[in-house]
């Protein structure tokens, strides 16, 4: 079974619905999602935004959070992930953003990806992140943290349903 149908179960089992927010990967976590049969009931959108632009625009991540941190950093991912939630009827979304490479950019090694994961419940919002590095070609680098974002939901939807990372914006 492949980690796209493993998170279409787990999403269907926990009466999840998905919205994604993705730079790097460029639309390859919705696309996973979307080949396996079924799956349209649980996706809600998925945003696919490169430019510092299109990520104030779209999902009003801050011009001081990009300047500050960078935009492959943890605090983008996650104020995109927040603001794919919050523009959706979704439930749970991920964000990514990153460097595929071939070349580092900004002191930051090709390779280095962001992640947040956001859930919305009736008692409250739980938003993680993490931040991790892959090798290979940058079409490798794509998939595996497209594969990584999806691998991870799970154990952040159970540390949110034990209420651990609440944010209160």
């Amino acid at each position: 079974m492949s980690i796209a149908n493993d998170t279409i179960e787990y999403l269907r089992q926990h009466d999840l619905v998905i919205t994604t927010a993705e730079s790097c990967t460029a639309g390859e976590v919705v696309r996973l999602l979307s080949e396996v049969p079924g799956s349209g009931e649980l996706i809600e959108c998925g945003y696919v935004v490169y430019s510092p632009q299109a990520k104030q625009r779209l999902l009003h991540v801050s011009p001081a959070t990009m300047q500050t941190f960078n935009l492959t950093s943890v605090e983008v991912a996650s104020e995109m992930a927040i603001g794919a939630l919050r523009d959706s009827t979704a439930n749970v979304a991920v964000a990514t953003t990153g460097i595929l490479g071939p070349d580092d950019m900004d002191g930051i090694r090709a390779g280095t990806v962001c992640f947040a994961w956001a859930f919305q419940f009736d008692d409250g919002h739980f938003l993680f992140n993490a931040k991790q590095w892959f090798p290979g070609s940058r079409n490798e680098v794509q998939t595996l943290a497209s594969e990584f974002v999806l691998q991870e939901l799970p154990d952040f939807h159970r540390r949110a349903l034990r209420g651990e990372g609440g944010w209160s914006r």
